[in-house]
């Protein structure tokens, strides 16, 4: 199969030239060339056109509306107010909004002072002095980034606005809505604005921004240009709704990867002819999968990270995990698994903001190696967008519940027309994902397992015995959590959200839960004992032997957390004790008579209840047989022992609820039954 990056002509050959200090910072980033992408849509975003665009992860998306903005705020007849709006972001997530506001940074701080601006532009002097409410510093002002921060309100936000005189404004939707119509409606002025762009469209319906984008577009000018953009664009009924209400006319620009292979004849020569194959994925990358059983999937991922790192000199890593907690908890673990050379990180979306950010940005600005490598760990959230120099492989531990966010996983490798690595781990009957993506136009091949030594089993099917690595990564990951309870707290929400997760699977005819080896899913996390959950309600226990601990002594390595644990279990203890003092109490204040009386009544009931079900045995009847008979008040003479004996059992149920609803009296009920 031969693959090569598509380049789509110069930068000198779009049909409007780009300004000078413009296409200097694109070569500076060198970017000689254009990608089919931005050949397509900087045009037509530049000669007022709204446009939808679909094109793979890393083909060059935010250029593509980058540059146009900046062209339209250049070749303003006039400049903006410090007050006013000129272009408006809107992307999903905080980590996306911050690269994107980064690329329109370092075209800003790039570009010329005023008065040389005006020299390039009009071949005149400099231009009259600015009055006191337009922005009157060199150039274009920074542009402003809106995203949820420790250090940032929305009161904040605007006052950062005022002081700048941002014309370009990015930010996430919620912080976006507040800033226009929230807190800043009175202040922000959005009547000279010219784009509005929103990436990662389909997402940000997904994430279930529908009622906030249409509030935003409502409320700014008509006369404006939008841009919609994503790797997969779907014809969605909200999706559709949204280019109704906000694009006018659009051009529809798909930018689609095809791969030529070559196709054998029956003696083994090539024929002349090749098979176009089109791919969402970019066509530098080689997706694989690996099938392996769920108590395996820690083994193989280690196994992957020690194999990239020494033999292709592979330093950058990203593993996806399905939830939250799962990140939190095998950042925990992961340490006493691989080699103390590794460095891990951590982003997911219920860290702080200001912990997201500086995670990605040691990841992203690490030096890495291949006897030093870094490693990501990470949720969906790092999944669109971003985009992370020097990724060289992607591992899926879990697939995404979102099957469009295979393709971005798999797209923060191999930008750019580089080359990188994508795994997926697949156990059980999840192999029949495979034709679920290649429907999707995302091919995969599989993977041998790898083995201890690093080397390929010879059968690429998933082994039908466990790894005997298992039970060795189960004991060390056991020996780190008895060191601590808060991580078996990590571990059981860990493992729960994961089988959560797991039931929620848009792929639901495949992803099935009760398919699903949770007790092998159990030794991956390294359980001390299995929660309970109703889905291990009836699963086969025989292959799981908890750990032996005793758990009153099992404290937490935090003090203030064990202090807390001991007052709780004292509290509890207490109450029991409390319990039990009151019942036996009672028990001495009742008088010797009635005990002797309940004693006997019991145990006439229990002698009752052993005879009931002893004729019921010696019948040979059934419960769900009993209670149809019951209803109708007759079994069928062949069906009973006695046609006389079940009147009397109907008669007894018929009695024994009035009873229960105080119709009848015990008495009157054991003098009626008493002999049965």
């Amino acid at each position: 199969m031969s693959q090569s990056a598509a380049f789509a002509g110069l930068w000198s050959s779009l049909p409007t030239p780009l300004t000078p200090w413009v296409l200097d910072v694109i070569q500076s980033m060198g970017h000689t060339q254009m990608t089919p992408v931005q050949a397509s849509t900087i045009p037509l975003f530049m000669q007022h056109k709204d446009v939808v665009v679909e094109a793979v992860t890393g083909s060059g998306k935010t250029l593509a509306f980058v540059i146009p903005i900046l062209e339209r705020l250049i070749r303003r007849d006039t400049r903006l107010r410090r007050n006013e709006v000129g272009a408006l972001v809107i992307s999903p997530t905080r980590e996306l909004a911050t690269q994107i506001h980064s690329v329109f940074s370092l075209f800003l701080n790039a570009q010329p002072d005023n008065s040389t601006l005006k020299e390039c532009e009009n071949g005149e002097g400099s231009p009259p002095p600015p009055t006191d409410t337009e922005y009157s510093g060199a150039g274009f002002p920074p542009p402003l980034l809106l995203v949820s921060s420790d250090k940032s309100s929305p009161a904040q936000d605007i006052q950062r606005f005022l002081s700048t005189g941002a014309d370009i404004i990015i930010g996430t939707p919620g912080r976006m809505e507040e800033f226009l119509i929230g807190k800043g409606k009175t202040v922000v002025s959005v009547k000279e604005l010219e784009v509005l762009v929103l990436d990662e469209a389909d997402r940000l319906l997904d994430l279930g921004f529908q009622a906030a984008l249409t509030r935003i577009i409502t409320h700014i000018p008509k006369q404006r240009r939008t841009g919609l953009f994503s790797a997969t664009m779907t014809d969605a009924d909200a999706l559709s709704e949204l280019v109704r209400v906000g694009l006018r006319n659009p051009a529809r620009i798909v930018v689609k990867v095809q791969s030529k292979r070559t196709k054998g004849t029956s003696s083994g020569t090539l024929q002349e002819s090749q098979i176009i194959e089109e791919r969402r994925i970019p066509a530098g990358l080689q997706n694989s999968y690996i099938s392996c059983l769920p108590s395996e999937k820690l083994v193989q991922l280690t196994r992957i990270i020690k194999q990239e790192s020494l033999s292709h000199h592979a330093p950058h890593f990203i593993v996806y995990f399905a939830t939250c907690a799962c990140v939190d908890y095998f950042y925990r673990i992961l340490p006493t698994l691989l080699p103390s050379n590794v460095q891990l990180h951590s982003l997911h979306g219920h860290l702080p903001p200001a912990a997201r950010t500086r995670a990605l940005s040691a990841f992203s600005s690490t030096l890495s190696s291949s006897s030093s490598p870094s490693v990501l760990l990470a949720t969906d959230v790092a999944a669109r967008g971003l985009d992370i120099p020097h990724v060289d492989v992607v591992i899926q531990f879990d697939p995404p519940s979102d099957s469009k966010a295979f393709s971005h996983r798999c797209g923060r490798t191999a930008r750019a027309g580089r080359s990188g690595k994508a795994y997926a781990f697949l156990v059980g009957r999840e192999i029949e994902y495979i034709d679920f993506l290649s429907v999707r136009k995302i091919p995969i091949r599989q993977h041998p397992y790898i083995l201890a030594d690093g080397s390929k089993a010879p059968d690429t099917d998933c082994p039908s015995t466990e790894d005997g690595v298992v039970s060795t990564f189960m004991s060390q990951i056991r020996q780190t959590v008895m060191t601590d309870r808060a991580l078996h707290d990590k571990a059981v929400k860990a493992f729960v959200s994961f089988v959560r997760a797991y039931s929620k699977h848009e792929a639901s005819y495949i992803f099935r839960i009760k398919d699903l080896d949770l007790i092998g899913v159990a030794k991956s996390f390294g359980l001390l004992r299995l929660p309970r959950m109703p889905e291990l309600k009836d699963r086969d226990k025989s292959q799981w032997e908890g750990a032996e601990l005793d758990w009153d002594s099992y404290c937490y390595a935090d003090k203030a957390q064990e202090a807390k644990r001991v007052e709780e279990n004292s509290k509890k203890a207490a109450v029991k004790h409390d319990s039990e003092t009151r019942a036996a109490k009672r028990k001495r204040n009742v008088a010797w008579s009635q005990q002797a009386d309940d004693k006997n009544d019991k145990d006439k009931r229990r002698t009752q209840k052993a005879r009931k079900k002893q004729w019921l045995k010696s019948q040979n009847v059934v419960s769900g047989d009993l209670k149809g008979t019951l209803q109708t008040g007759r079994a069928k003479p062949e069906e009973s022992g006695g046609e006389d004996d079940w009147d009397e059992l109907a008669r007894e149920e018929r009695l024994a609820k009035k009873l229960r609803k105080g119709a009848v009296s015990q008495k009157e009920f054991d003098q009626e039954f008493g002999d049965l």
